[in-house]
C-alpha cells in the first residue's frame, strides 16, 4: 500500500504542476496570447525535408520524451536511492521537474522557436555577446564528448552482460540481437512512411508489433561478440567501438530516415514501462507481493564521504552531489541541447511547447520515480543500475499481466527498453555535438559535417580504448568514472542556460524570477560538485607514486573538470558584467528593455 500511496502522490503533484505551473509559464513566455501562438514555427518557414520537418506533438512528443530521457531518469535515481535513499531522491524529483528543470526545457524550446530554430547558444550570443557564444559552444561540445562515452559504455555493458543464477542464457548478447532488430525496423518504417505514403497510424500498428517479435527473437539468437574477437579482447571495449561507429552513421542520416520513427517507438516503450509500472505495483501493492522495503534516508554523510560498502569504494555526500546524480529525472542541460537542437525544428505549433517540453519533463520525472520504485522495494539496493531497473520492471510488468508474462521475458524486455533509451540519446547527442561544433567554427555544408561528426567522436574512442581503472581493487566501468562528471557539467549547463535565458526574457520585458532563481542554485550545486571532484583529483595526485601513477581516465576526467569549471566562471563573469551596463540591470521580474527581434 505504501508504494501505491507514493506512485499516486507523485502523479497527483506532477499533474497540479502541468497545469498551474504550465499555465503561468505560457502566460510569461506571451502563448496565451493568440497573435503570438499563430506565428509560424521554424519546422514550416524553413522546411527541407532533413532537419526542419513539421510533427504534431502527439508524433513529437515520444520523440523528444525518448531523446531527454535515455538512461537519465534510470541511472540516476537508482544511484541516488541506493546511496541517500528513496526520500531525498524523490523530492528533488519532484520538486526540481515542476520548478527548475520544466521551466528550464520550456523557455528553452519557445527561445529557440523565436529565433529560427537555432541552438541556445545562439540565444546566447545575440542576448549576451559573441565571447559568451564561443564559451558557451565549447562548454555544449566538451560536454556532450564524455555523454558519448558514458551511454556508450552504460549500452555496451548492457550488451555482455553475465547471467544470474536462474537464467539460462546470459541476457546481454540476446539484448544486443533485439536491440539491432529494433534499429533496422525503425529504418524500415521511416521509408515506408517517407517513400510509400504510410501514415503514423498504420505504421505503428504494423512495427509495435514487429518490435515485440524483435523481443523474443534476441533470446533466440543472442550476438555474443565475444565469440569472434581475438582472445584478450574485452567484448565491452569492442562494443564501445561498434556503437560509435553507429553514432557517426545515424548522427548523418535524415531526421525521416532513423530519428523520428526510430523516437516513435521509443517513446512507445516508455509508455509500456509507465503503465506496466503504475498498474503492477497497484496489482503487486494490494496483493502484498510488493512491499516497501528500502530506507527513506540512508546513514551516508550530509556533507562529507562515508565509508561505502564491502567493495571499498566510498559514498558521496549527500550536498550537493544528490543534485548532480539525479540530473535527466528532474533538471538536466542536455534538455537544452535537444529542445534547441532538434525538437525546436520539428515544432508544429508554438503553444505545443507546453506538452512536449514541460510535459515532457513532468513525464520523464515520473518515470524516475518508477525507476525510483525499482530501487524501494529492495532491502539493500546495490550493483549495476541497469540490472536493478530491469529487475524492478520485470516484477511490475509480471504483475501488472496478472502473472501471465514470466519474469524472465519480461526481463529481458526490460533490459531492451534500457538499450533502447541510450540508443535515443546517443545518435541524437552526437548529431547535436555536430550541430554545436559547426556552429563554433563557421562550417556549413555535408563534407563539413561528416568532418565535424568525425572530430567529435575522437575522444570518446580514445577513452573507450583505455584499460579499466579500478579503486581498492574494485573495477570501475568508465561510465561510472565519468557520471559524476556527466551530473556536474550538466547541470552547469543548466545554470548557464537557465542564465541565457534569463536574459533573454529580460529583453524582452518578460519576468525573469522563474529562471534567475532556478540558474543560482544550479550554478551552486554544480559548481561546489566540480568543485569537490578536483579535489579528489588533487588527492590522487598527491598519493601518486612511479609505482602507481594516477589512471588515465582520472588524469582525464580531472581535466575535463578543470576545464569545465574555468569555461562556467568565465561565462557567469561574462553574464554579471553584461548585467550591469543594462537599464535597471539585474532586478528579476521586472520589466527590462523593449524585447529584440527575434
Amino acid at each position: 500500500m505504501q508504494l501505491i500511496l507514493f506512485l499516486g502522490a507523485s502523479a497527483f503533484l506532477l499533474v497540479l504542476g502541468y497545469r498551474f505551473m504550465g499555465r503561468k509559464l505560457m502566460q510569461v513566455a506571451g502563448l496565451d496570447q493568440p497573435a503570438e501562438a499563430a506565428v509560424p514555427t521554424p519546422a514550416h518557414v524553413q522546411r527541407d525535408g532533413r532537419d526542419y520537418e513539421p510533427a504534431r506533438w502527439s508524433w513529437l512528443l515520444p520523440q523528444h520524451f525518448s531523446a531527454i530521457a535515455a538512461a537519465g531518469p534510470i541511472v540516476g535515481p537508482i544511484l541516488a536511492g541506493s546511496w541517500f535513499g528513496w526520500l531525498p531522491a524523490w523530492l528533488w524529483i519532484i520538486a526540481g521537474s515542476i520548478f527548475v528543470g520544466g521551466v528550464h526545457d520550456f523557455f528553452t524550446l519557445v527561445a529557440s522557436v523565436k529565433h529560427r530554430g537555432q541552438s541556445i547558444a545562439e540565444v546566447v550570443r545575440q542576448h549576451m555577446n559573441r565571447r559568451s557564444h564561443l564559451l558557451f559552444l565549447a562548454f555544449v561540445w566538451v560536454s556532450l564528448g564524455y555523454v558519448i562515452v558514458a551511454f556508450a559504455d552504460v549500452t555496451a555493458g548492457a550488451f555482455t552482460q553475465a547471467g544470474v543464477a536462474g537464467q539460462a542464457e546470459a541476457p546481454g548478447p540476446a539484448v544486443a540481437t533485439s536491440s539491432l532488430l529494433y534499429l533496422g525496423l525503425a529504418v524500415v518504417m521511416g521509408w515506408l512512411m517517407r517513400k510509400r505514403g504510410w501514415t503514423q497510424q498504420r505504421a505503428q500498428w504494423v512495427f509495435l508489433p514487429l518490435v515485440g517479435l524483435a523481443i523474443a527473437a534476441g533470446p533466440l539468437f543472442p550476438l555474443d561478440l565475444a565469440a569472434f574477437l581475438p582472445a584478450g579482447v574485452p567484448a565491452a571495449t569492442a562494443w564501445n567501438v561498434a556503437l560509435l561507429g553507429y553514432c557517426f552513421v545515424a548522427a548523418l542520416m535524415p531526421m525521416w530516415l532513423l530519428m523520428q520513427p526510430r523516437g516513435a517507438l521509443g517513446g512507445y516503450f516508455l509508455y509500456v514501462i509507465i503503465v506496466a509500472g503504475v498498474v503492477g505495483i497497484i496489482v503487486g501493492g494490494l496483493g502484498g507481493d510488493l512491499t516497501l522495503a528500502a530506507p527513506a534516508v540512508t546513514a551516508a554523510g550530509w556533507f562529507t564521504p562515508t565509508a561505502g560498502a564491502a567493495g571499498g569504494v566510498p559514498l558521496p555526500p549527500l550536498f550537493p552531489i544528490l543534485f548532480i546524480t539525479i540530473a535527466c529525472g528532474a533538471c538536466s542541460g542536455f534538455h537544452a541541447i535537444v529542445a534547441s537542437g532538434t525538437t525546436s525544428k520539428q515544432l508544429d505549433r508554438a503553444v505545443d511547447a507546453r506538452p512536449v517540453a514541460y510535459g515532457g519533463m513532468l513525464l520523464e520525472a515520473f518515470f524516475a520515480c518508477i525507476s525510483l520504485a525499482a530501487v524501494m522495494i529492495m532491502a539493500q539496493p546495490t550493483g549495476r543500475p541497469d540490472v536493478v531497473f530491469a529487475n524492478g520492471v520485470a516484477l511490475f510488468l509480471h504483475h501488472a499481466s496478472f502473472g501471465l508474462v514470466p519474469v524472465a521475458i519480461a526481463h529481458g524486455f526490460a533490459l531492451l527498453c534500457f538499450a533502447t533509451f541510450i540508443f535515443d540519446t546517443l545518435d541524437a547527442c552526437t548529431r547535436l555535438a555536430r550541430y554545436v561544433l559547426m556552429e563554433l567554427l563557421g562550417w556549413v555544408g555535408t563534407g563539413k559535417a561528416v568532418l565535424a561528426t568525425g572530430m567529435t567522436l575522437v575522444g570518446p574512442l580514445v577513452l573507450a580504448l583505455l584499460p579499466a581503472t579500478t579503486v581498492n581493487g574494485q573495477t570501475i566501468p568508465l561510465w561510472r568514472v565519468f557520471w559524476g562528471l556527466f551530473g556536474a557539467s550538466n547541470q552547469l549547463l543548466a545554470a548557464l542556460t537557465l542564465i541565457g535565458l534569463t536574459m533573454w526574457l529580460w529583453r524582452r520585458g518578460r519576468q525573469t524570477w522563474f529562471t534567475l532563481g532556478p540558474a543560482i542554485l544550479m550554478c551552486i550545486v554544480s559548481v561546489w560538485s566540480l568543485g569537490l571532484m578536483l579535489q579528489t583529483h588533487l588527492a590522487r595526485l598527491a598519493a601518486a607514486t612511479p609505482e602507481k601513477p594516477v589512471a588515465t581516465v582520472h588524469q582525464v576526467e580531472g581535466g575535463v573538470a578543470l576545464l569545465l569549471v574555468s569555461l562556467a566562471l568565465w561565462l557567469i563573469a561574462e553574464a554579471l558584467i553584461l548585467a550591469r551596463g543594462l537599464p535597471n540591470g539585474g532586478g528579476a521580474g521586472r520589466a527590462g528593455p523593449a524585447a529584440q527581434p527575434a
